[in-house]
Protein backbone atom coordinates (compact mmCIF):
# COMPACT_ATOMS: atom_id res chain seq x y z
CA UNK A 1 0.00 0.00 0.00
CA UNK A 2 0.99 3.48 -0.75
CA UNK A 3 1.43 5.95 1.85
CA UNK A 4 1.92 9.38 1.72
CA UNK A 5 3.56 10.49 5.38
CA UNK A 6 3.60 14.58 5.89
CA UNK A 7 4.64 16.57 8.51
CA UNK A 8 3.88 20.13 8.25
CA UNK A 9 5.54 22.57 10.26
CA UNK A 10 4.54 26.95 10.32
CA UNK A 11 6.11 27.34 7.11
CA UNK A 12 7.50 23.78 5.71
CA UNK A 13 6.16 20.71 4.97
CA UNK A 14 8.30 17.41 4.88
CA UNK A 15 6.88 14.66 3.13
CA UNK A 16 8.11 10.58 2.23
CA UNK A 17 6.09 8.24 0.24
CA UNK A 18 6.12 4.52 1.09
CA UNK A 19 5.54 1.59 -0.48
CA UNK A 20 4.18 -0.67 3.21
CA UNK A 21 4.82 -4.11 1.68
CA UNK A 22 8.50 -3.57 1.33
CA UNK A 23 9.05 -0.82 3.51
CA UNK A 24 10.90 1.27 0.68
CA UNK A 25 11.14 5.07 0.32
CA UNK A 26 9.57 5.91 -3.03
CA UNK A 27 9.98 9.02 -2.73
CA UNK A 28 10.90 12.17 0.08
CA UNK A 29 11.50 15.88 0.11
CA UNK A 30 10.81 18.87 1.84
CA UNK A 31 8.67 22.75 0.69
CA UNK A 32 10.27 25.14 2.49
CA UNK A 33 9.05 29.05 3.03
CA UNK A 34 6.04 28.57 2.31
CA UNK A 35 4.11 31.91 3.18
CA UNK A 36 7.36 33.70 2.29
CA UNK A 37 8.51 32.64 -1.25
CA UNK A 38 8.85 28.75 -1.54
CA UNK A 39 11.26 26.04 -2.44
CA UNK A 40 10.46 22.02 -2.88
CA UNK A 41 13.27 19.88 -2.72
CA UNK A 42 12.71 16.00 -4.31
CA UNK A 43 14.57 13.15 -4.13
CA UNK A 44 13.58 9.51 -5.45
CA UNK A 45 15.83 6.72 -5.70
CA UNK A 46 16.89 6.32 -9.50
CA UNK A 47 15.49 9.59 -10.17
CA UNK A 48 17.45 12.83 -10.46
CA UNK A 49 17.23 15.24 -7.89
CA UNK A 50 14.49 17.94 -8.20
CA UNK A 51 14.27 21.62 -6.79
CA UNK A 52 11.73 23.84 -7.64
CA UNK A 53 11.27 27.84 -6.68
CA UNK A 54 7.65 27.98 -7.35
CA UNK A 55 5.48 30.33 -5.43
CA UNK A 56 3.81 28.60 -2.29
CA UNK A 57 1.83 31.25 -0.88
CA UNK A 58 0.02 28.66 1.40
CA UNK A 59 0.21 25.04 2.70
CA UNK A 60 -2.31 23.95 0.29
CA UNK A 61 -0.09 25.00 -2.85
CA UNK A 62 2.94 23.75 -1.40
CA UNK A 63 0.64 20.59 -1.23
CA UNK A 64 -0.30 20.42 -4.93
CA UNK A 65 3.03 20.69 -5.87
CA UNK A 66 4.16 17.72 -4.13
CA UNK A 67 1.90 15.84 -5.21
CA UNK A 68 2.59 17.22 -9.00
CA UNK A 69 6.50 16.02 -8.75
CA UNK A 70 5.28 12.76 -7.34
CA UNK A 71 3.02 12.17 -10.70
CA UNK A 72 6.00 14.74 -13.26
CA UNK A 73 6.74 12.10 -16.23
CA UNK A 74 10.60 12.86 -15.63
CA UNK A 75 10.73 12.24 -11.53
CA UNK A 76 7.36 10.84 -10.46
CA UNK A 77 7.15 7.94 -9.06
CA UNK A 78 3.35 7.34 -9.46
CA UNK A 79 0.83 6.91 -12.70
CA UNK A 80 -1.80 8.85 -10.88
CA UNK A 81 -2.58 10.48 -7.71
CA UNK A 82 -5.00 7.81 -6.29
CA UNK A 83 -2.23 5.39 -6.09
CA UNK A 84 -2.16 7.19 -2.57
CA UNK A 85 -4.38 5.08 -0.67
CA UNK A 86 -3.97 7.36 2.61
CA UNK A 87 -2.03 9.83 4.35
CA UNK A 88 -0.76 9.91 7.97
CA UNK A 89 0.50 13.03 9.03
CA UNK A 90 2.59 13.68 12.40
CA UNK A 91 0.50 15.69 15.19
CA UNK A 92 2.13 16.89 17.64
CA UNK A 93 -0.44 17.43 20.50
CA UNK A 94 -3.22 15.16 21.18
CA UNK A 95 -4.22 16.00 24.90
CA UNK A 96 -5.45 13.72 27.11
CA UNK A 97 -8.26 12.81 24.49
CA UNK A 98 -6.22 10.10 22.14
CA UNK A 99 -3.83 7.23 23.50
CA UNK A 100 -3.66 6.17 19.48
CA UNK A 101 -3.49 6.92 16.04
CA UNK A 102 -7.38 7.89 14.75
CA UNK A 103 -8.69 8.69 11.22
CA UNK A 104 -9.16 12.24 10.58
CA UNK A 105 -12.85 13.66 10.75
CA UNK A 106 -14.19 16.75 12.31
CA UNK A 107 -13.87 15.81 16.01
CA UNK A 108 -10.66 15.02 15.65
CA UNK A 109 -10.09 18.29 13.90
CA UNK A 110 -11.75 20.16 17.21
CA UNK A 111 -9.35 18.16 19.45
CA UNK A 112 -6.33 19.47 17.36
CA UNK A 113 -7.72 22.64 17.26
CA UNK A 114 -8.46 22.96 20.94
CA UNK A 115 -5.03 21.81 21.78
CA UNK A 116 -3.28 24.33 19.90
CA UNK A 117 -2.99 26.16 23.54
CA UNK A 118 -0.71 23.32 24.23
CA UNK A 119 1.38 23.03 20.81
CA UNK A 120 1.23 26.64 19.83
CA UNK A 121 3.85 26.17 17.21
CA UNK A 122 2.96 22.90 16.01
CA UNK A 123 -0.79 21.99 16.58
CA UNK A 124 -1.81 24.60 14.00
CA UNK A 125 0.42 23.69 11.03
CA UNK A 126 -0.01 20.04 12.09
CA UNK A 127 -4.17 21.05 10.96
CA UNK A 128 -3.43 23.23 7.94
CA UNK A 129 -1.49 19.95 6.66
CA UNK A 130 -4.62 18.06 7.36
CA UNK A 131 -7.10 20.24 5.52
CA UNK A 132 -4.13 21.07 2.96
CA UNK A 133 -4.53 17.29 1.75
CA UNK A 134 -8.08 17.20 1.88
CA UNK A 135 -8.19 19.65 -0.50
CA UNK A 136 -6.22 18.48 -3.13
CA UNK A 137 -6.45 14.62 -2.95
CA UNK A 138 -9.48 12.74 -4.49
CA UNK A 139 -12.72 12.81 -1.91
CA UNK A 140 -12.45 10.29 0.64
CA UNK A 141 -8.69 9.47 0.71
CA UNK A 142 -8.03 8.59 4.64
CA UNK A 143 -6.22 11.03 6.67
CA UNK A 144 -4.64 9.33 9.66
CA UNK A 145 -3.48 11.55 12.93
CA UNK A 146 -0.40 10.03 14.27
CA UNK A 147 -0.32 12.34 18.04
CA UNK A 148 3.35 12.38 19.36
CA UNK A 149 1.42 12.12 23.02
CA UNK A 150 -0.05 9.05 22.24
CA UNK A 151 2.41 6.25 23.40
CA UNK A 152 2.48 7.90 26.57
CA UNK A 153 -1.22 7.84 27.62
CA UNK A 154 -0.92 4.53 29.44
CA UNK A 155 1.12 6.62 32.25
CA UNK A 156 -0.32 6.11 35.82
CA UNK A 157 -1.59 9.48 37.39
CA UNK A 158 1.54 9.39 39.92
CA UNK A 159 3.54 9.46 37.03
CA UNK A 160 1.67 12.15 35.06
CA UNK A 161 0.14 14.09 37.72
CA UNK A 162 1.67 17.72 38.82
CA UNK A 163 1.57 19.09 42.63
CA UNK A 164 -0.10 21.95 41.56
CA UNK A 165 -4.19 22.94 42.98
CA UNK A 166 -5.78 19.91 41.64
CA UNK A 167 -8.28 22.53 40.03
CA UNK A 168 -6.01 24.17 38.01
CA UNK A 169 -4.18 21.08 36.58
CA UNK A 170 -8.44 20.00 35.92
CA UNK A 171 -9.29 23.36 34.24
CA UNK A 172 -6.20 23.26 32.11
CA UNK A 173 -5.24 20.21 31.51
CA UNK A 174 -1.47 20.46 33.18
CA UNK A 175 0.05 17.18 33.20
CA UNK A 176 2.86 15.13 32.10
CA UNK A 177 2.34 14.30 28.61
CA UNK A 178 5.53 13.63 26.33
CA UNK A 179 6.53 13.76 23.29
CA UNK A 180 8.65 11.90 20.35
CA UNK A 181 6.26 8.82 21.42
CA UNK A 182 6.23 7.66 17.87
CA UNK A 183 10.11 7.21 18.13
CA UNK A 184 9.57 5.45 21.41
CA UNK A 185 6.81 3.25 20.74
CA UNK A 186 8.64 2.09 17.24
CA UNK A 187 12.62 1.64 19.21
CA UNK A 188 10.89 -0.41 22.01
CA UNK A 189 8.67 -2.67 19.60
CA UNK A 190 12.21 -2.42 17.26
CA UNK A 191 14.55 -3.81 19.93
CA UNK A 192 12.52 -6.92 21.05
CA UNK A 193 11.70 -7.59 17.73
CA UNK A 194 15.79 -7.00 16.96
CA UNK A 195 16.46 -9.47 20.67
CA UNK A 196 13.87 -12.28 19.68
CA UNK A 197 11.84 -11.12 22.75
CA UNK A 198 8.22 -11.18 23.82
CA UNK A 199 7.75 -6.85 24.35
CA UNK A 200 4.87 -7.59 26.92
CA UNK A 201 7.72 -9.24 28.85
CA UNK A 202 10.02 -6.14 28.43
CA UNK A 203 11.63 -3.83 30.93
CA UNK A 204 12.73 -1.00 28.75
CA UNK A 205 14.17 2.62 28.98
CA UNK A 206 14.42 4.25 25.61
CA UNK A 207 16.71 7.52 25.18
CA UNK A 208 15.78 9.29 22.46
CA UNK A 209 18.75 11.96 22.10
CA UNK A 210 19.09 14.55 19.31
CA UNK A 211 18.68 18.45 19.56
CA UNK A 212 15.98 17.69 21.32
CA UNK A 213 16.10 14.84 23.83
CA UNK A 214 14.06 12.63 26.21
CA UNK A 215 14.11 8.96 27.91
CA UNK A 216 10.85 6.70 28.46
CA UNK A 217 10.24 3.64 30.49
CA UNK A 218 8.37 1.13 28.72
CA UNK A 219 7.11 -1.91 31.26
CA UNK A 220 5.84 -4.80 29.64
CA UNK A 221 4.47 -3.14 26.55
CA UNK A 222 3.49 0.12 28.42
CA UNK A 223 5.00 3.95 29.29
CA UNK A 224 5.11 4.25 32.22
CA UNK A 225 6.98 7.49 32.51
CA UNK A 226 8.66 9.99 30.49
CA UNK A 227 10.89 13.11 30.87
CA UNK A 228 9.05 15.72 28.48
CA UNK A 229 5.73 16.91 30.61
CA UNK A 230 3.59 19.28 29.46
CA UNK A 231 5.18 20.70 26.68
CA UNK A 232 8.80 19.35 25.43
CA UNK A 233 11.04 22.00 27.32
CA UNK A 234 11.13 19.42 30.33
CA UNK A 235 13.65 16.62 31.03
CA UNK A 236 17.20 16.62 30.14
CA UNK A 237 18.87 19.57 29.35
CA UNK A 238 19.06 19.92 25.14
CA UNK A 239 20.24 21.85 22.39
CA UNK A 240 18.69 25.03 23.36
CA UNK A 241 16.30 24.16 25.91
CA UNK A 242 17.29 24.40 29.37
CA UNK A 243 15.32 20.88 30.70
CA UNK A 244 14.13 20.69 34.37
CA UNK A 245 15.20 23.90 36.31
CA UNK A 246 13.90 24.89 39.97
CA UNK A 247 10.32 26.98 38.44
CA UNK A 248 11.37 29.33 40.86
CA UNK A 249 14.24 30.64 38.52
CA UNK A 250 11.11 32.22 36.12
CA UNK A 251 9.45 34.42 38.59
CA UNK A 252 13.18 35.35 39.49
CA UNK A 253 14.05 36.21 36.16
CA UNK A 254 11.21 37.97 35.17
CA UNK A 255 11.72 40.20 37.87
CA UNK A 256 15.85 40.65 37.82
CA UNK A 257 15.53 40.72 33.83
CA UNK A 258 12.58 42.59 33.80
CA UNK A 259 11.42 39.70 31.05
CA UNK A 260 7.83 39.42 29.88
CA UNK A 261 6.65 36.04 29.93
CA UNK A 262 7.04 35.47 26.31
CA UNK A 263 10.71 36.56 26.56
CA UNK A 264 11.41 34.10 29.68
CA UNK A 265 9.71 30.96 27.34
CA UNK A 266 12.21 32.25 24.45
CA UNK A 267 15.18 31.98 26.71
CA UNK A 268 14.70 28.74 28.23
CA UNK A 269 13.32 27.26 24.85
CA UNK A 270 15.92 28.48 22.20
CA UNK A 271 18.69 30.37 24.39
CA UNK A 272 19.34 27.77 26.87
CA UNK A 273 20.89 24.00 26.98
CA UNK A 274 23.97 22.87 25.91
CA UNK A 275 24.38 26.11 23.25
CA UNK A 276 23.51 28.47 26.73
CA UNK A 277 25.76 26.37 29.06
CA UNK A 278 28.99 26.49 26.84
CA UNK A 279 28.53 29.77 24.25
CA UNK A 280 29.64 27.97 21.72
CA UNK A 281 26.86 25.45 19.63
CA UNK A 282 23.62 23.64 20.26
CA UNK A 283 25.67 20.68 17.86
CA UNK A 284 27.32 18.28 19.79
CA UNK A 285 29.97 17.72 17.67
CA UNK A 286 31.22 21.21 17.49
CA UNK A 287 30.66 20.65 21.86
CA UNK A 288 33.57 17.71 21.61
CA UNK A 289 35.79 19.72 19.42
CA UNK A 290 35.75 22.38 21.76
CA UNK A 291 36.15 20.46 24.78
CA UNK A 292 39.37 18.44 23.30
CA UNK A 293 40.66 21.80 22.73
CA UNK A 294 40.36 22.87 26.43
CA UNK A 295 36.74 24.77 26.47
CA UNK A 296 35.66 24.47 29.75
CA UNK A 297 32.40 25.86 29.51
CA UNK A 298 32.01 22.86 26.46
CA UNK A 299 33.34 20.50 28.94
CA UNK A 300 30.78 21.45 31.69
CA UNK A 301 27.86 21.05 29.16
CA UNK A 302 28.79 17.67 27.88
CA UNK A 303 29.16 16.49 31.35
CA UNK A 304 25.84 17.62 32.84
CA UNK A 305 24.49 15.65 29.62
CA UNK A 306 25.86 12.69 30.27
CA UNK A 307 25.17 12.89 34.21
CA UNK A 308 21.58 13.52 33.63
CA UNK A 309 20.97 10.86 30.68
CA UNK A 310 22.78 8.30 33.59
CA UNK A 311 20.64 9.54 36.81
CA UNK A 312 17.40 8.98 34.58
CA UNK A 313 17.93 5.90 33.15
CA UNK A 314 18.93 4.80 36.83
CA UNK A 315 15.68 6.40 38.16
CA UNK A 316 13.70 4.55 35.55
CA UNK A 317 15.24 1.30 36.36
CA UNK A 318 14.16 1.82 39.67
CA UNK A 319 10.49 3.03 38.72
CA UNK A 320 10.44 -0.56 36.55
CA UNK A 321 12.13 -2.57 39.83
CA UNK A 322 14.31 -3.35 36.89
CA UNK A 323 15.77 -3.20 33.20
CA UNK A 324 16.59 -5.64 30.43
CA UNK A 325 17.04 -3.27 27.85
CA UNK A 326 18.65 -0.09 27.54
CA UNK A 327 18.28 1.48 24.19
CA UNK A 328 19.74 4.67 22.26
CA UNK A 329 18.07 6.20 19.18
CA UNK A 330 17.90 9.73 17.25
CA UNK A 331 21.11 11.61 16.34
CA UNK A 332 23.06 11.46 19.03
CA UNK A 333 21.85 8.25 20.55
CA UNK A 334 22.62 6.47 17.09
CA UNK A 335 25.80 8.70 16.11
CA UNK A 336 27.88 9.18 19.38
CA UNK A 337 29.74 6.10 21.01
CA UNK A 338 31.48 8.71 24.34
CA UNK A 339 27.88 9.83 24.63
CA UNK A 340 26.02 6.39 24.94
CA UNK A 341 29.74 4.85 27.29
CA UNK A 342 29.25 8.24 29.25
CA UNK A 343 25.15 7.77 30.16
CA UNK A 344 25.89 3.85 31.28
CA UNK A 345 29.66 4.36 33.06
CA UNK A 346 28.74 3.57 36.49
CA UNK A 347 25.67 1.81 36.11
CA UNK A 348 27.42 -1.74 36.48
CA UNK A 349 25.91 -1.54 39.93
CA UNK A 350 23.07 -2.15 37.91
CA UNK A 351 24.69 -5.26 35.65
CA UNK A 352 25.08 -2.25 32.54
CA UNK A 353 28.00 -3.20 30.79
CA UNK A 354 29.32 -1.42 27.22
CA UNK A 355 32.09 -3.38 25.20
CA UNK A 356 34.08 -0.47 23.64
CA UNK A 357 34.97 -2.63 20.90
CA UNK A 358 31.23 -3.00 19.79
CA UNK A 359 30.31 0.57 20.93
CA UNK A 360 33.32 2.88 19.61
CA UNK A 361 32.39 4.19 15.88
CA UNK A 362 29.10 2.05 15.91
CA UNK A 363 25.99 3.19 14.02
CA UNK A 364 24.11 0.53 13.30
CA UNK A 365 21.29 -1.89 14.36
CA UNK A 366 23.41 -3.55 17.02
CA UNK A 367 23.95 -4.90 20.56
CA UNK A 368 26.59 -2.56 21.87
CA UNK A 369 26.59 -4.34 25.72
CA UNK A 370 29.71 -7.14 26.75
CA UNK A 371 28.45 -10.89 26.63
CA UNK A 372 28.41 -10.80 30.37
CA UNK A 373 26.09 -7.57 30.86
CA UNK A 374 23.10 -8.59 32.67
CA UNK A 375 21.03 -5.79 30.83
CA UNK A 376 21.73 -5.66 27.28
CA UNK A 377 22.19 -2.08 25.39
CA UNK A 378 21.16 -1.36 21.72
CA UNK A 379 21.78 1.16 19.53
CA UNK A 380 18.02 1.11 17.21
CA UNK A 381 17.79 3.83 14.55
CA UNK A 382 14.58 5.43 14.93
CA UNK A 383 12.13 5.98 12.01
CA UNK A 384 9.38 8.13 12.69
CA UNK A 385 8.02 7.96 9.10
CA UNK A 386 7.58 4.20 8.57
CA UNK A 387 6.26 4.19 12.39
CA UNK A 388 3.87 6.89 10.66
CA UNK A 389 2.99 4.70 7.23
CA UNK A 390 2.65 1.70 9.41
CA UNK A 391 -0.08 2.88 11.86
CA UNK A 392 -1.78 4.64 8.65
CA UNK A 393 -2.01 0.94 6.87
CA UNK A 394 -3.49 -0.88 10.29
CA UNK A 395 -6.29 1.84 10.31
CA UNK A 396 -6.98 2.33 6.73
CA UNK A 397 -6.98 -1.59 6.69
Amino acid sequence: MKILVINCGSSSCKFQLFETSTGDVLAKGNCERIGIDGKLTYKAPGKEDYISTEAMPDHKVAVQLILNALVDKDHGVLSDIGEIKAVGHRVLHGGMYYSKSVIVNDDVKKVIRDCFPLGPLHNPANLTGIEACEAVLPEGTPQIAVFDTAFHMTMPPKAYTYALPYEITEKYSIRRYGFHGTSHRYVSHRVAEFLGKNYEDLKIVTCHLGNGSSFAAVDQGKCVDTTMGLTPLAGICMGTRCGDIDPAIVPFLMKNENLTPDEVDTLMNKKSGVQGLSGVSSDFRDLEKASKEGNERATLALDMFEYQARKIIGSYAAAMQGVDVIVFTAGIGENTDYIRAKACEGLEFMGVKIDPAKNNGNRSESIISSDDSRVTVCIIPTNEELAIAQETEELVK
